[in-house]
């Protein structure tokens, strides 16, 4: 189940399906996909597919997650402080806390965010910070961040993870409501313009507001 060549086969179809960063190929492979699931799903940690983790939400497919970590790394400049919308599992916390300096992610599901810090702790990973909260509003007290990377879909981009980015920032996100499509949004130096580039279309839970214990 969690072989070297189970995991090896996954990285084979990520590479098969474009990602080519071999930083976030090698995370990939030996981040423990199956911690973030429940025992009874644990044997299907390895299939390049989504899987429910409770609450309504989703352990996204390793092809997203790789994908997407792929994007904002390849157009930020420098990656010391990356905001994450929607903690989940941690899973994806997990693939960027090993690729970025500080990782500051945001969970509007209690429980789910204290599966999640309880596996960060697991797997030893001191640079991140969890934030009970909405995250549509993103963190302003802990910004601005060089990378905004959220793991739900808006049905528009929120405003303020746009202003919440550093000069020269970077936000991924999915966008939309019945057909969805991940963005690639760069603030023009300090300024107020941003450059938005449509990448592909992916499926995402929606980005919901408030806060459930």
């Amino acid at each position: 189940m969690t072989s070297l060549r189970t995991r090896e086969r996954l990285v084979q179809r990520l590479m098969e399906q474009g990602v080519s960063d071999l930083k976030v190929l090698d995370v990939i492979r030996n981040t423990p996909r199956h911690l973030f699931l429940d025992e009874a799903l644990s044997h299907r940690a390895y299939e390049d597919s989504a899987l429910p983790i409770g609450f309504g939400q989703t352990l996204s497919q390793p092809y997203i997650v790789a994908r997407m970590t792929e994007v904002l790394l390849g157009a930020a400049g420098s990656l010391k402080r990356v905001l994450e919308v929607g903690t989940g599992s941690g899973y994806q916390t997990t693939v960027l806390a090993q690729l970025v300096e500080q990782v500051y992610s945001v969970e509007r599901i209690k429980p789910l965010q204290d599966k999640a810090r309880q596996r960060l702790r697991q797997l030893g990973l001191h640079n991140v910070m969890l934030s009970h909260a909405d995250g549509g509003f993103g963190w302003p007290d802990k910004g601005p961040f060089d990378g905004i990377l959220s793991t739900a879909a808006p049905r528009f981009v929120p405003e303020d993870l746009k202003q919440q980015l550093a000069p020269n920032g970077v936000l991924v996100i999915p966008v939309g409501d019945r057909e969805q499509s991940l963005h690639l949004i760069l603030r023009v130096g300090d300024t107020d313009e941003f450059v938005t580039k449509i990448l592909e279309p992916v499926r995402f839970v929606p980005l919901l507001s408030g806060t459930t214990r």
